[in-house]
């Protein structure tokens, strides 16, 4: 790889490494306590309240649905008036997090509903508050599966990375965008891609680790 090829790679590299960690765990400090949420305001369990369950669920189906490149537009104001500017990385992050935590509550809400009952009402008969079996039980419980749900969403993430490229987001999908198709540099496009398939593979691959360990 030539000298004015890895100077093109590495900042994109960084660039989106950058905004799928930040945007990853911003979702989850948004989406986790939503996927909580639905559980436990579902019927039948610990503190149920349809109300709260259909008006969460309607909101987060709603964005789930939009398109990310459309979002990733309509959150213009919005992005200048959070960061100052809607071209860039930091301004991506916006989006990014907008379109991934209502992923991320769903995720977390299939791993929290593996969990048997039969431990959660044997929770409840020593006495414990809706708080500790969120804490103790349900989480603890769902870690192997909730880790795998990670891994699945910050693929996704570094999906929608891509996408945000083509509006100055920055990252590998401006590079392959700007450098790859637009100038015709078809070797910067098949570089994009591999460093690509390398990360997905790789976050799947720890996440499948990560989890078989929790789990036994």
């Amino acid at each position: 790889m030539g000298n004015d090829l890895l100077q093109l790679i590495s900042p994109a590299i960084a660039e989106t490494l950058y905004m799928v960690v930040v945007s990853t765990l911003l979702a989850y400090l948004l989406g986790l306590p939503l996927g909580v949420v639905l559980v436990v305001s579902s019927p039948g369990h610990i503190s149920p309240n349809p109300w709260i369950e259909r008006i969460l669920g309607t909101i987060i189906n709603i964005l789930r649905s939009a398109p990310f490149i459309i979002l990733l537009v309509a959150l213009i104001p919005i992005t200048r008036i959070l960061v100052g500017t809607s071209i860039g990385t930091t301004a991506a992050i916006v989006p990014l997090v907008i379109s991934a935590a209502p992923f991320v509550a769903r995720v977390v809400e299939s791993s929290l509903k593996e969990v048997p009952y039969g431990i959660i009402e044997a929770s409840l008969s020593m006495g414990a508050s809706p708080l500790q079996i969120v804490l103790k039980v349900l989480l603890p419980e769902a870690k192997g599966s909730l880790i795998l749900g990670a891994a699945i969403t910050t693929i996704s993430v570094i999906g929608y990375t891509a996408m945000a490229g083509a509006v100055g987001g920055g990252g590998l999908g401006d590079l392959a965008i700007q450098y790859g198709y637009n100038r015709f540099r078809t070797d910067i496009m098949i570089i994009t891609v591999i460093i690509l398939v390398i990360l997905v593979q790789g976050l799947q691959s720890l996440g499948t680790v990560l989890a078989r360990r929790l789990t036994h």
